[in-house]
């Protein structure tokens, strides 16, 4: 742990003033001799105060020496990690096409994508579920329910069928102009080609807040749809995502990866594309850190 040194030169200055000041009134109202014992008890603690220092700027050093050396030791594994990582996945995804899908309000990079295309696989869709999903304006249910011949605007209704459309969407380009008007009203962000033959689905969930039913409302149904469709699916998310959906994933016996930020993350997933089903990654909810790699 790094000491704050600017706040420890500050204590100790209001010390030294402190014995300034204490020393100052001592010999002017005790005596000779009870100045000279304090003055030696003052001194004491003066040089008790020089030890403690010298050793907190010592203990620092040497804190930001391990520090250094950690940081060092990591950028050497992380920098093997990425020239590995195309030995690893070439060719293991060659022809495989997917779609994705992210589900939670955690904020993703595309790194994991770009490892799925290194792999070979043609990535058609990604499909981004916005914080809009929520329908907490009552105008916006009712608008949706209206586009939808719903005559219950609840949002658990409306959540049921926006993610069957979603998932017809991505397979089929099914009710195209529904999905074109969910982005509209900001509930999604679509990239890709939607209606494109694919093999393989991959959910990137998790979610930043207490959400414990969104995933059994809007993953679970668009999961189903497609494994109903025997498109194989598969379930990711950090390993720091602070709400895991990983526990609600499995209940559908499918393979899923927790730590898909970091590159064995990563290969799991190729992996597990590529035909090592399980449950990868760091959390309890994993059977093992990573699969078999051919």
């Amino acid at each position: 742990m790094i000491i704050d040194l600017k706040y420890h030169i500050a204590s100790l200055v209001a010390v030294f003033l402190a014995l300034g000041i204490g020393i100052l009134v001592g010999s002017t109202v005790l005596g000779t001799d009870v100045n000279d014992v304090i003055m030696q008890q003052q001194k004491q603690m003066v040089d008790d105060l020089n030890r403690n220092y010298d050793k907190i700027r010592k203990d620092n050093i040497v804190a930001k020496e391990e520090i250094a050396a950690y940081q060092s030791t990591l950028n050497i594994s992380k920098q093997f990690e990425e020239d590995l990582l195309p030995v690893l996945v070439q060719d293991k995804l060659q022809g495989k096409k997917i779609a994705v899908v992210t589900t939670g309000n955690y904020e993703y990079n595309n790194d994991w994508v770009k490892t799925l295309k290194l792999a070979g696989a043609q990535v058609n869709s990604v499909t981004k579920i916005l914080s809009g999903i929520s329908l907490n304006d009552e105008k916006v249910r009712q608008a949706l329910a209206t586009k939808l011949m719903l005559t219950d605007d609840s949002g658990a209704a409306l959540i049921k069928e926006i993610s069957n459309e979603l998932a017809a969407c991505v397979v089929t380009a099914q009710n195209i102009e529904n999905l074109q008007y969910f982005e509209q009203q900001g509930l999604i962000k679509t990239s890709g080609a939607y209606g494109m033959p694919i093999d393989a689905v991959v959910f990137a969930g998790g979610n930043q807040t207490d959400a414990r039913d969104r995933a059994a409302r809007l993953d679970i149904p668009m999961m189903e749809y497609f494994l109903s469709q025997k498109i194989q699916v598969y379930g990711v998310e950090a390993s720091d995502v602070p709400q895991s959906y990983m526990e609600e994933y499995q209940k559908l016996k499918i393979s899923t990866v927790d730590n898909i930020e970091m590159i064995p993350g990563q290969v799991s997933l190729v992996m597990a594309v590529y035909g090592e089903e399980g449950n990868y990654g760091l959390k309890s909810t994993a059977k093992q850190l990573w699969p078999t790699i051919p």
